[in-house]
C-alpha cells in the first residue's frame, strides 16, 4: 500500500465542516477516518458504515486505491445520501435507521462515526427501545445515561462477523459513564480489544466541539491479555495510517506514543485514561472530608437574583442567602466577599430566594410567587417535588467548593465569602472544621500531583475539561506524600498550639454518614 500524505493537508479543512449538533453528526478528518478504514478493509471486499453522512470513510477507501472494495452505507438523512460522492458503482447507500431497522446480516468490516447525542435528548419510548437493544446483545441492562452513540457500538459489535473487524471513534464518556463499567465488561469478555487511540488536546479530531475523541479498533476473536494504547500528539500527520497499515508492527514514530497495556487494568482505569498500575491509593477524599451537589433551584431565573431585581421586588433580607451560580464566577483559588461584591456590580445573581418554613410572608414574596406560578413552575419536574413547591434545598456553607466542570488548575475554591453554591460547584465539607485544617486540606486538594488524579475519577470534554460527579470526586486519590506534607492524617498543631493527635472531628456539616474509624 501506498503511503497517504495526509501530514501535508492543513488544518483549515475543518472550516469545511459542517457541525450538525441536532443530529449529533461531526464529520471525521481523513487524517482519522484514512486509519481506521485500512484497519478494517484488509481481507474483505466489503466496507459497511452504518452512520455513513456525508461519506468520510468512503472517500478514505477510495484514497486507499481499495478498488475491489466495495462500500455500503446507511445513514436516516436523506440530505446527506444524496451527495455526489456516492455516485460510484461499487458504493450503495440507504436511508435505514441502524437502530431500530440494522441490516439482516453480519459483516468482516464495519467502520463509524456514530451520531453522538446524549441521553437528555432522547426521547422516552426510544430509552425504552435502546434499552431492550442492549439487554438482548450484551445480558445486561445499560445505564440509562448513556448516550446514543454507545447502543450504535452494541449494535455494529453484534454485527461483526467471526475474525471481522470493527473501527468506531467515538467521544471519552464510552469510558468513562455511569454504564461503562457493564459495557466494557461485555465487550472484553468477548472481543479482542486490539488497539485503543487517544489524542493529545492539540491533536484533537474535533477541534471546537467539547468532547474527547477516541478510536476503537476491535477483533471479533478471542480476547487477548494486553491491548496496544497509543495517543497521538500531532494532528494530519500520516505515522497514524502508516502504524495501523504495519499491522501494528511498527511502533516507532514521532507523533505517536504507543504502549502495550494489560487489559484489565485498561478497563478498570478507563481506556481514555493514561495506564495507572497504582490504583491502590491509600488516601482518597472522602477520608477527609464529605461531598454533595451544589443546590438545584429548579429554576436558576426565578430563585437566583441579581441586587438589583431584589431591590425592585423589595424581597426582605430573612429570605435571601448570598450564593454563587457559575464556575466563571469564582475563577480565583479563593473567593471573598469583596468578589461577591464586584459580581453585583456586574448584575451578575448573587441572591438565593430561600424560604423554609417561614410564615406570614410579606406581600412581596407573595406576589412573587405568584410570578412563579404564572410561569408555571410548580408543574416542572424538580419543583413539583417540593411541598411547597418554592421551599428550597438546604445546605450549610461548605468551606471548599469544587468546580463541577472545568479545564482550568485551580478546582478547590476556599469558600471564605461564606455563600451557598448552586449546582456549578460541589460542596466540600472537611471533616474537622478549623481553620488549619481546612487550609492544609486546600492546599492538599490543590497541588499538581492531585489535580493530576481527577482524570482517574472524571469525564473528560474538550480542551482538557473534566467534570466530576459528587459520587465520583469522593474517591479522588490524594498521593500519600501530599498526606504527609499537609499533615491530613497526621498530628499537627492547632491554631492554640496544642498537639492534636486523630481527635474525634466535630462534624459540624451534617452531610452525609460519618466514616468509620474516624
Amino acid at each position: 500500500m501506498g503511503k497517504v500524505k495526509s501530514h501535508q493537508k492543513l488544518p483549515t479543512e475543518w472550516n469545511e465542516r459542517e457541525i450538525l449538533r441536532d443530529k449529533g453528526q461531526f464529520w471525521t478528518p481523513s487524517w482519522v477516518a484514512e486509519a481506521m478504514v485500512a484497519y478494517v478493509a484488509e481481507n474483505t471486499d466489503l466496507v459497511f458504515d452504518p452512520a455513513t453522512g456525508r461519506g468520510a470513510f468512503y472517500e478514505a477507501l477510495l484514497k486507499l486505491n481499495k478498488k475491489s472494495t466495495s462500500f455500503f452505507g446507511t445513514d436516516i438523512d436523506a440530505d446527506v445520501l444524496s451527495d455526489e460522492i456516492y455516485n460510484n458503482e461499487k458504493c450503495f447507500v440507504e436511508k435505514r435507521d441502524f437502530i431500530k431497522d440494522p441490516p439482516k446480516r453480519k459483516f468482516k468490516a464495519i467502520v463509524a462515526n456514530p451520531p453522538y447525542i446524549r441521553h437528555h435528548r432522547i426521547d422516552d419510548e426510544t430509552k425504552l427501545l435502546l434499552k431492550q437493544l442492549s439487554t438482548s446483545i450484551t445480558g445486561n441492562t445499560i445505564d440509562g445515561r448513556a448516550g446514543y452513540h454507545i447502543y450504535f457500538l452494541i449494535q455494529a459489535l453484534n454485527l461483526v462477523e467471526k475474525d471481522g473487524k470493527l473501527a468506531f471513534i467515538m467521544p471519552a464518556d464510552t469510558c468513562e459513564g455511569k454504564f461503562a463499567k457493564n459495557l466494557w465488561k461485555w465487550i472484553s469478555s468477548t472481543f479482542c480489544i486490539e488497539a485503543v487511540i487517544t489524542f493529545e488536546e492539540r491533536a484533537t479530531p474535533f477541534p471546537n466541539v467539547d468532547t474527547n475523541a477516541i478510536i476503537f479498533l476491535i477483533k471479533n476473536s478471542e480476547p487477548q491479555k494486553t491491548l496496544l494504547w497509543v495517543k497521538a500528539n500531532k494532528a494530519y500527520s500520516s505515522d497514524l495510517l502508516d502504524f495501523v497499515s504495519s499491522n501494528f508492527e511498527q511502533r516507532q514514530y514521532d507523533t505517536l506514543e504507543i504502549i502495550v497495556r494489560q487489559l484489565k487494568e485498561g478497563v478498570a482505569t478507563g481506556l481514555s485514561r493514561p495506564e495507572q498500575n497504582h490504583n491502590g491509593y491509600k488516601f482518597h477524599l472522602n477520608d477527609f472530608a464529605n461531598v454533595m451537589r451544589g443546590i438545584a433551584t429548579g429554576s436558576n431565573e426565578f430563585f437566583f437574583l441579581t441586587a438589583q431585581q431584589v431591590k425592585e421586588l423589595g424581597i426582605p433580607k430573612e429570605f435571601l442567602k448570598r450564593a454563587v451560580g457559575r464556575s466563571k464566577d469564582a475563577t480565583k483559588s479563593v473567593l471573598t466577599l469583596k468578589d461577591v461584591e464586584a459580581l453585583d456590580k456586574d448584575n451578575r445573581p448573587t441572591f438565593l430566594l430561600s424560604i423554609n418554613g417561614q410564615e406570614n410572608c410579606p406581600k412581596s414574596i407573595k406576589d412573587y410567587l405568584k410570578v412563579g406560578e404564572e410561569m408555571g413552575l410548580p408543574t416542572r419536574s424538580l419543583i413539583k417535588q417540593r411541598k411547597p413547591w418554592y421551599k428550597m434545598e438546604k445546605r450549610q456553607v461548605p468551606p471548599l467548593l469544587f468546580a463541577y466542570l472545568g479545564r482550568r488548575n485551580t478546582r478547590f475554591i476556599k469558600n471564605e465569602a461564606g455563600v451557598l453554591p448552586l449546582t456549578g460547584f460541589l460542596c466540600v465539607y472537611p471533616v474537622y472544621d478549623d481553620k488549619e485544617y481546612i487550609d492544609n486540606l486546600w492546599q492538599a486538594l490543590n497541588h499538581p500531583d492531585t489535580l493530576e488524579n481527577l482524570k482517574l475519577v472524571g469525564k473528560s470534554y474538550g480542551s482538557g475539561a473534566i467534570k466530576v460527579e459528587p459520587g465520583n470526586l469522593h474517591k479522588l486519590p490524594i498521593p500519600e506524600h501530599i498526606v504527609s506534607q499537609f499533615n491530613l492524617e497526621r498530628p499537627y498543631q492547632s491554631s492554640n498550639g496544642q498537639l492534636e493527635i486523630f481527635r474525634e472531628p466535630k462534624m459540624k456539616y451534617v452531610v452525609g454518614k460519618k466514616k468509620n474509624g474516624r
